[in-house]
């Protein structure tokens, strides 16, 4: 019996840990709290009227926001992470964004 109960122990203690995350993967509530950062910060962009939404994507990871995409200038650039930045729960903000060229033909893609 005390084998048996011994064994249950162990098995009960494998069974919890086989549910932990393991080093460097997110948490459930982690994986929340960045998809709500995230979206908080196209709806900031979204409501801008200088920063362009469907142009600059947004992602988040232990609440450090990277930005990527393109810009139409340096000051939407600046705009896009100083609205990243404002967002709760936001620890830092990379901006990758890229200007585009002043050019016509960049104009006439955006």
């Amino acid at each position: 019996m005390r084998r048996f109960v011994s064994a249950l122990v162990v098995a009960i203690s494998l069974a919890s840990t086989g549910c932990s995350v393991t080093s460097g993967q997110k948490t459930t509530g982690e994986l929340v709290d960045d998809a709500t950062i995230a979206s908080r910060v196209k709806t900031r962009f979204a409501k801008d009227p200088t920063v362009s939404a469907m142009h600059i994507h947004v992602n988040s990871d232990k609440g450090v926001v990277s930005l990527t995409g393109t810009a139409g200038s340096e000051t939407e650039r600046e705009q896009a992470a100083t609205l990243a930045a404002s967002v709760p729960d936001v620890k830092s903000v990379q901006n990758n964004i890229n200007v585009e060229s002043t050019s016509s033909d960049a104009a006439t893609k955006r």
